[in-house]
């Protein structure tokens, strides 16, 4: 999965010249790979996601198939910064990267899903991967572009995220 040949694949759609027609000062925010491991990438995603400055919120293309514009429910007020649309990466560099960060790791389980989100914060591009695990595993990993590194990773357990509410923390029914 090139980002280079979706983002192109999008640019010259008829769907996303009509949207720059109507929103020019949209800019790209952020991009959605979604990697299906458990059914051989049948249910692979990509999606270019546009902030509107003028409107404060945000639009989302769907470019897998026949490239789909959709509109995004958005709940944080904050401003999302511009991505660069001038990476020719492919995805499975950096799934390669993570398997690898599993083995060094000792991490069990096998990969179901891997999500990738391309992102900028404080003026630098990372990839925010989560991946889903066979044995209820969650990865977590922050990877930069410009290091070409993964600069954080964490496994956590789906039991960690659950909290545990004891019964004499429970309100008191009347």
């Amino acid at each position: 999965m090139n980002f280079q040949f979706y983002y192109e694949k999008l640019a010259y759609s008829q769907a996303y010249k009509d949207f720059m027609e109507k929103n020019p000062k949209a800019y790209l925010c952020s991009c959605l790979f979604i990697l299906d491991r458990e059914h051989s990438g049948k249910d692979n995603k990509i999606h270019f996601d546009f902030w509107l400055p003028e409107k404060k919120k945000m639009a989302s293309f769907r470019v897998d198939g026949k490239v789909e514009f959709m509109d995004v429910e958005h709940f944080e007020k904050k401003v999302f910064e511009k991505v660069s649309t001038d990476y020719t990466f492919d995805i499975e560099h950096f799934e390669e990267m993570i398997f690898k960060k599993m083995s060094e790791e000792k991490v069990n389980g096998r990969i179901q899903k891997l999500l990738f989100s391309l992102q900028r914060l404080d003026g630098k591009d990372f990839l925010i991967m989560t991946g889903f695990l066979s044995n209820l595993g969650l990865l977590k990993a922050n990877i930069s572009l410009e290091e070409d590194k993964i600069i954080l990773f964490e496994k956590k357990s789906f039991f960690d995220m659950m909290r545990v509410v004891k019964k004499k923390d429970l309100p008191k029914k009347d």
